[in-house]
C-alpha cells in the first residue's frame, strides 16, 4: 500500500462520476448562488484559486498578519463588560482576567466620565500590560484624555478609537460638522500618539452595514470608502497616511455562512493592503487589524440556546479568518444578559484556544482551493464596488444621496424573502419552533449619544439595524394574544402512513407563526370530515393526505363540505396536479400549502382573520 499510486483525474471524469450519483441531474444543480453573487461550487481546482500562495505573514497578508499567526501572538479575548457603576466595573476587570480574559472591553458613557478620580484609579491599576479594547462612540477626546493622565511608563496597547460614520450610518445625524468633527479628532489622535503610542484610535466599523442585511462584498467595500475618507480629510489637516494606516483598526460581524465569512476577513487584509500600495505605504505597514464580533443579524429571541452554536461557529470563522480582537455576543442578549451567558460566551473562545488548539495553529486556511477562490471573488467584486463607490463622489455622496442604503436595503429583501418562504431556515424560529416558550421581549438596546454640545448638524438616511427572525417573532406576539390557542384543524384523511407527512409539515409550518393545530384521527369518509368540523367549530381547516388519497376525495367533495359550512376556510397541505388546480379552487379551496408557500405571507393573512372578531361573538 505504501508504494500504491493513483493516477490523475480531470474534471470533466469528476463530473461524470457525481453526476452518475445524481441519478441523471447534472452537476450544476449543487451549485449555490450567494447574495453576493458568487457561484458556489461542489468542486473545486487548483486552477481555481490562479494565486501563488505566500507564507502567513508575508506579500498581501491574505494568509494573517504574523508568520506564526495565534501561535506567537493569540488573538485577544475582548468580551464587552457590562457595569452599572465604577465599583461594579472594576470588580468585574478583576473577575473577567481571572478567568481567561485577555483584553478589557467596555462601554464609555458619561456618568463613568463624571467619575473621573475613581475611574482614573481604576484604569491606572489594571490597564498595564492589558490590552484595551475600546469604542468610545462620541467620548474619544475626554476618556482618551483621563487615559494619557494615567499612561505614564506603561505598557498600554490595543485599540481606544471610535467611527463617526458608523455613529452617523445608525443614528441619522451628528450633533456636529463633520469639518469641526474631524478638526477635533485630529487633535485627539494627535495627542494620543504622542503619550499612547501603541494605541490604534481611528475605528472603521461595518456594523450598521451588516445589520441592515448588506451582503460580504458590500461590507467590504464600504471599509475601504469609509477608510479612504478617514485618510484624505485627517491627511488634510496635517495627519501623515503612513502615520494614519499605523492608527486604523477595522471591525466586521461575523454571520452564519462558515467559509465566506472566513474568506470575508482574508479578502479584506487583500484589499487594505492594495489600499496601502496606492498611498505609497511601505509594505510593513499595510497590515489591516481586525475586530470581530459575532453577528447579531441572525440571532433569534425564541430557542435562545440555538444561539450559542451560531457563536460558536462565527467564532470559528474569525479565528480562522485571522483576527486580533473576538467578541462573541452572548445567547440571551435580546432579552437582557446574565453572568451564565457572559460565561459561556468567553468560554467558547476559551474552547477555541485552549481546547481546540487554534492558539497553536497557523493559518489552516491556507491553500484550500475552495477558500482562496471564494477569497479571490470577493477581494475583486468588493474592488469593483469600491471604484463604484469612488466614482460617485466617495463614502459621504452616497450616503447623502441614499444609493448604498438602497443597496443594501435590496439585498435584505432577498434575504428576508428567504426566511419568508423558510429557503433560509432559522432553526427556533421558522423551522423547528417549540411552542411551549412563553411569549418574550426584546430588550431595546440604547445607544451612546456624542457628547459633543449642539450645534451644526449633518443628517442622512440611517440604517435602520434589523434580524432575520423578526418578521416571525412578531407573529409568534400575535399568536399568544389569541383567545382560542388552537385555532386550525387538520383533517387527516386516510391512513396514518397516507396523511402524517403532510400533516407534520403543516404543523410545523403554523408554528412558525406560534399556531397550534387540532389534529383529526384518521377521516375516511365525508361524514367524519363533517363530524369533526361540528366537533370543533373552528373556521379554518386544512386537508392533510396523499395524492392519490386527494384524487379519491376530489374537488367535488370540497364543493359539498363549503355548501354545508360557509363560513369555513378550507385548505390543501400540497400541490396537485396543474390541470386540477383550478377545479380545487373553484370547489371551495382557498390555497395550497406546500414547500414554495410564502409561509409569512400566509401565517400573517390568516392572523389577521383569526385576530377578527365577528359580529355574533362580540
Amino acid at each position: 500500500m505504501r508504494n500504491e499510486t493513483f493516477l490523475p483525474s480531470s474534471y470533466k471524469e469528476w463530473e461524470a462520476k457525481a453526476e452518475e450519483s445524481l441519478k441523471g441531474k447534472k452537476l450544476e444543480s449543487l451549485f449555490h448562488h450567494t447574495y453576493e453573487n458568487i457561484i458556489l461550487k461542489p468542486l473545486y481546482l487548483k486552477e481555481d484559486c490562479d494565486i501563488k500562495t505566500s507564507f502567513p505573514g508575508g506579500a498581501n497578508y491574505r494568509r494573517g498578519l504574523q508568520a506564526l499567526g495565534n501561535h506567537s501572538n493569540p488573538w485577544k479575548i475582548s468580551q464587552t463588560i457590562t457595569y452599572q457603576n465604577v465599583e461594579e466595573l472594576e470588580e468585574k476587570f478583576t473577575e473577567v482576567l481571572e478567568k481567561g480574559q485577555t483584553a478589557l472591553s467596555f462601554e464609555v458613557n458619561q456618568s463613568l466620565l463624571e467619575d473621573t478620580n475613581k475611574l482614573q484609579g481604576l484604569l491606572n491599576r489594571y490597564m498595564d500590560g492589558v490590552p484595551l479594547a475600546i469604542d468610545t462612540k462620541g467620548f474619544h477626546e475626554a476618556f482618551a484624555s483621563i487615559l494619557s493622565t494615567v499612561a505614564i511608563d506603561k505598557d498600554v496597547s490595543g485599540y481606544v478609537a471610535e467611527d463617526p460614520m458608523s455613529y452617523l450610518v445608525t443614528n441619522g445625524s451628528l450633533p456636529i460638522s463633520l469639518n469641526n468633527y474631524f478638526d477635533t479628532w485630529t487633535e485627539t489622535i494627535q495627542s494620543t500618539a504622542e503619550v499612547l503610542p501603541n494605541i490604534k484610535t481611528i475605528l472603521i466599523d461595518t456594523t450598521p452595514y451588516h445589520n441592515g442585511g448588506a451582503n460580504a462584498v458590500q461590507e467590504l467595500a464600504v471599509a475601504l470608502a469609509t477608510g479612504v475618507f478617514y485618510l484624505e480629510e485627517l491627511s488634510a489637516r496635517g495627519l501623515s497616511p503612513e502615520k494614519l494606516f499605523e492608527k486604523m483598526i477595522f471591525k466586521f460581524q461575523i454571520g452564519s455562512n462558515f467559509f465566506l465569512e472566513l474568506a470575508k476577513l482574508r479578502a479584506a487584509r487583500v484589499l487594505w493592503d492594495k489600499m496601502g500600495e496606492a498611498y505609497n505605504i511601505s509594505p510593513e505597514k499595510r497590515g489591516m487589524e481586525i475586530i470581530a464580533e459575532t453577528s447579531s443579524f441572525n440571532k433569534t429571541l425564541y430557542d435562545p440556546h440555538v444561539n450559542i452554536l451560531r457563536a460558536g461557529n462565527e467564532a470559528f470563522a474569525a479565528v480562522l479568518g485571522g483576527v486580533q480582537f473576538l467578541q462573541v455576543g452572548a445567547f440571551n442578549e435580546l432579552e437582557g444578559i446574565t453572568s451564565l451567558s457572559e460565561r459561556l460566551a468567553r468560554n467558547t473562545q476559551l474552547i477555541l484556544m485552549e481546547e481546540s488548539n487554534l492558539k497553536h495553529i497557523v493559518d489552516p486556511a491556507g491553500g484550500s482551493w475552495y477558500i482562496e477562490s471564494l477569497t479571490n471573488e470577493l477581494a475583486e467584486k468588493a474592488w469593483e464596488y469600491f471604484l463604484s463607490i469612488d466614482e460617485k463622489g466617495g463614502i459621504m455622496e452616497v450616503l447623502s444621496t441614499n444609493w448604498i442604503q438602497n443597496e443594501v436595503s435590496q439585498v435584505l429583501h432577498k434575504r428576508l424573502l428567504d426566511v419568508s418562504i423558510r429557503k433560509q431556515s432559522i432553526i427556533g424560529t421558522n423551522a423547528y419552533a417549540n411552542l411551549d416558550e412563553g411569549v418574550k421581549h426584546s430588550k431595546t438596546k440604547e445607544i451612546n449619544t456624542f457628547s459633543f454640545a449642539s450645534g451644526e448638524y449633518h443628517t442622512i438616511q440611517s440604517i435602520f439595524p434589523t434580524r432575520l427572525s423578526e418578521s416571525f417573532e412578531n407573529l409568534r406576539y400575535r399568536a399568544n394574544q389569541l383567545e382560542n390557542k388552537t385555532p386550525i384543524g387538520l383533517l387527516c384523511f386516510g391512513e396514518l402512513k397516507q396523511y402524517k407527512t403532510r400533516a407534520d409539515f403543516i404543523s410545523g409550518f403554523l408554528s412558525a407563526g406560534g399556531l397550534e393545530n387540532s389534529r383529526s384521527h384518521s377521516l375516511f369518509e365525508l361524514d367524519d370530515v363533517q363530524a369533526y368540523i361540528n366537533e370543533t367549530s373552528l373556521k379554518h381547516y386544512v386537508f392533510c393526505s396523499s395524492n392519490e388519497k386527494y384524487i379519491e376525495l376530489g374537488p367535488e367533495s370540497i364543493q359539498k363540505l363549503k355548501l354545508a359550512n360557509p363560513e369555513v376556510s378550507f385548505y390543501l397541505a400540497g400541490l396537485p396536479e396543474k390541470e386540477t388546480q383550478t377545479d380545487w379552487l373553484k370547489a371551495g379551496i382557498q390555497q395550497f400549502i406546500h414547500v414554495k408557500t410564502n409561509c409569512y405571507e400566509f401565517l400573517t393573512s390568516i392572523m389577521t382573520k383569526l385576530e377578527e372578531v365577528s359580529p355574533n361573538e362580540k
